[in-house]
């Protein structure tokens, strides 16, 4: 999957060599000089009235949210804000000549052949109307030149930084968010589970949950490894596993594979990660 550090996102369209503008944000001096033309947003869902509500406060000239159905016939570009399924179908209703593009992570180009294609996929979660994109990554691609650089500047246009997925790889792209997010969710529900057998709330674990997460972004996965798997604390993690067992069973085959996986991630820190992690736990305490 592509870094999604800003600074080595690779630029893409006429935007990429645009000058400073007055704001010092890096990622709004980006954004494209040259008008869009009209864009109609198929799809009255939450991404599509976020969308069009976006793109219109950014001086774009927006049709819709438009019902399914709709041909866009009188825009520029027309892009599709509907269930992955469905993609295909609406395309077919397009009016030729026109710029189409889809907001799916999962979805190649494909169901898009009849026209010049592109897509466009926050990689952030919209769970409301008015959601907001600037400074969010997102996945970026264009079936030409003309396409990727229009999906480029669409989502400069919205303050996000885009980086190219090709199709090829676009389902390890959507498995990465997905890990990263779905299953972090069900991760995190198996320790409040946990967590409440013991009489802890959730909200006790919650900083905990954001120091590892900025941990992670910041050294990457090995470096930011604690706790007593990477010690090699084995008799802690035995009572941790008959912890398990005795209160939640049924999840018993999920935390032996995550200690695998996490005795996996322990073998690939370097020597200086191994240092430091023992000279932050001194005897007789644990580092998480």
């Amino acid at each position: 999957m592509p870094d999604l550090d800003p600074s080595s996102v690779r630029a893409h369209g006429p935007a990429a060599n645009a000058g400073p503008t007055a704001s010092d944000d890096p990622v709004v001096s980006q954004r494209p000089a040259v008008a869009l033309g009209r864009v109609a947003i198929i799809g009255d869902g939450r991404v599509g009235r976020s969308m069009a509500t976006a793109l219109r406060a950014a001086g774009v000239d927006v049709q819709g949210p438009l019902g399914r159905g709709a041909t866009g016939d009188t825009a520029d570009i027309v892009l599709l804000a509907v269930p992955d399924a469905e993609i295909g179908a609406a395309a077919h209703l397009i009016a030729p000549g026109r710029l189409v593009g889809h907001f799916s992570g999962a979805s190649t180009l494909e169901p898009l052949a009849l026209h010049e294609a592109l897509s466009i996929h926050p990689l952030m979660t919209v769970a409301g109307d008015r959601a907001a994109f600037d400074g969010v990554p997102a996945a970026v691609a264009g079936s030409t030149p003309r396409a990727l650089d229009t999906a480029a500047a669409i989502a400069r246009t919205l303050g996000m930084t885009p980086f190219e997925v090709a199709d090829a790889d676009r389902a390890a792209y959507h498995a990465a968010a997905s890990i990263a997010s779905n299953f972090l969710v069900t991760l995190e529900g198996f320790a409040e589970e946990l967590a409440e057998t013991a009489g802890v709330p959730r909200d006790a674990l919650a900083p905990l949950v954001r120091a590892t997460v900025e941990n992670w972004r910041a050294q990457g996965a090995a470096s930011a490894l604690t706790g007593p798997i990477a010690r090699g604390d084995d008799d802690t993690v035995a009572r941790q596993r008959t912890a398990v067992a005795e209160r939640m069973p049924r999840r018993l085959a999920l935390f032996d594979a995550l200690a695998d996986a996490t005795r996996d991630l322990a073998a690939t820190r370097t020597p200086a990660d191994a240092r430091d992690l023992a000279a932050d736990a001194a005897p007789g305490e644990a580092s998480w």
